[in-house]
């Protein structure tokens, strides 16, 4: 489903990511884990077509295109679905505004009609029930407000909503406390666990995968995967550190 090849990408002229080479298949669950700085979040952004990251060389496949060809919409069209690490607030546009747009104009450039206002509200119903939030907050602007582990559960509202074939997940578990962290853990297995599907997650820390098992983690130092191994990898950073892996 992805495929990096050599991946090298800079922002302000810095060299971030320096030879980064990582295949996603659907069905998989990949975690990527590392220090500070190491590029984790440079390669969502990248990914995900963000302004001011400039490729400089290697590949980036998606679904069979080049994804490096995209802009971000037609990205996002295609199936990828970037989470982020501090979601964006918008005043004065609603939830149910932003979502019914943002998923009506995917639907339109893949051919499909959109949805109408009731069958939208009782999708997004479905979906805030799910992901335990106040259905009243589909009705506030979009993030306006919200707590952090109010914004992660929204994304993952807004994540469900979309559908996606990819989701890159950039520490999503961030800012949320146990209760939320499972809330949030069992939305991701079951919107993206599917053979269809993927998901690549971004996080500092094990404690997200006890809810989603990984079928690989990678550690990210200096901007390339320097070792990959199983969920137990996880464990093993937990218990030695970074230091011991990147070396």
């Amino acid at each position: 489903m992805l495929n990096i090849e050599n991946l090298h990408a800079e922002i302000d002229g810095k060299e971030i990511l320096k030879g980064l080479s990582l295949t996603v298949n659907a069905g998989e669950v990949h975690a990527i884990m590392g220090p500070n700085g190491a590029g984790k979040s440079t390669l969502g952004y990248v990914l995900g077509g963000r302004p001011g990251y400039e490729v400089t060389s290697g590949s980036v496949t998606f679904a069979g295109q080049d994804l490096l060809d995209m802009a971000p919409h037609e990205r996002a069209a295609a199936g990828l679905f970037l989470g982020f690490q501090y979601p964006v607030e918008i005043p004065g546009v609603s939830n149910v505004q932003f979502l019914r747009e943002a998923l009506n104009a995917q639907r339109k450039v893949r051919g499909e009609a959109p949805l109408s206002g009731g069958e939208f509200l009782k999708l997004a119903r479905a979906q805030a029930d799910l992901l335990a939030m106040d259905q009243e907050m589909l009705k506030r602007p979009v993030n306006v407000g919200f707590s952090g582990g109010e914004k992660k559960r929204n994304e993952m509202v807004q994540m469900g909503i979309i559908g996606p074939k990819l989701a890159i997940l950039d520490e999503t578990d961030s800012g949320l406390d146990i209760d939320a962290l499972r809330v949030v853990g069992d939305g991701i297995n079951r919107i993206m666990r599917a053979p269809d599907k993927a998901v690549l997650l971004i996080t500092h820390y094990q404690r997200l995968l006890d809810y989603v098992r990984p079928d690989f983690v990678h550690v990210l130092a200096d901007g390339r995967i320097v070792r990959s191994g199983g969920a137990e990898l996880a464990h093993e950073l937990e218990a030695e550190g970074y230091g011991a892996m990147a070396a």
